[in-house]
């Protein structure tokens, strides 16, 4: 007499809820190891960010940046744009590139004659992470979205006790001269792979910590 197979036991209760925890648990831990592996084997590169209305630039707890580099309008008139475009065409007419697209905005460091950071300025645009760059460059990674791109870098939570010195200082940050900068610029490290990670913020000739 053949005698069937016993059922395999299902397993247990417990594994259906821990598994998933771990999985969730992965994912969190991921985003600070990512940070500290930046800031371990990133560069240093000075961001120039654009005006903005006070009253979207400060959110209660956070501060809202944008930059020169996050306007499509700036990156357009940089080499390499075009042949992005190419690759990805948006198939909405009011915009040129396909929302969602990886690129790379490659920054050249600029000598800072003060104690203030100078920015660094743009110089090309590529759909590819670059095999190579000088010594001055780096290549900061973004992804678009419709006229705008995102680096990760928009949104920084406020320490209390610097709250209303940071609050008070943007909200007065204007240009001393038509033409001139905004005088906020944003201090980040950048890894290899065009990841970045915030470090200090300059508002004028003030610094603050992230």
């Amino acid at each position: 007499m053949t005698t069937s197979p016993s059922p395999t036991p299902e397993k247990p209760l417990l594994w259906r809820f821990v598994i998933p925890l771990l999985i969730q648990a992965g994912f969190i831990l991921a985003v600070p190891a990512q940070a500290v592996y930046t800031l371990m084997t990133g560069r240093t590169a000075v961001l120039q960010t654009v005006p903005v209305d006070p009253y979207d630039l400060l959110r209660g707890y956070s501060v809202i940046l944008n930059y020169e580099i996050s306007l499509t309008s700036n990156l357009k008139e940089l080499p390499g744009w075009t042949e992005l475009v190419k690759q990805h065409p948006s198939s909405d007419q009011q915009f040129e590139l396909e929302s969602g697209t990886n690129l790379y905005v490659i920054l050249e460091e600029q000598k800072s004659t003060g104690e203030v950071p100078q920015a660094w300025k743009p110089v090309r645009v590529s759909g590819e992470l670059p095999s190579s760059l000088n010594d001055n460059q780096i290549a900061l990674k973004g992804i678009s979205s419709y006229n705008s791109i995102s680096y990760g870098l928009e949104t920084y939570y406020i320490p209390e006790d610097q709250r209303n010195d940071i609050n008070n200082d943007i909200s007065t940050a204007r240009p001393l001269k038509p033409g001139q900068p905004q005088p906020i610029v944003v201090e980040v490290k950048v890894n290899p792979q065009g990841n970045a990670v915030p470090l200090t913020m300059w508002v004028r000739d003030r610094r603050y910590n992230f």
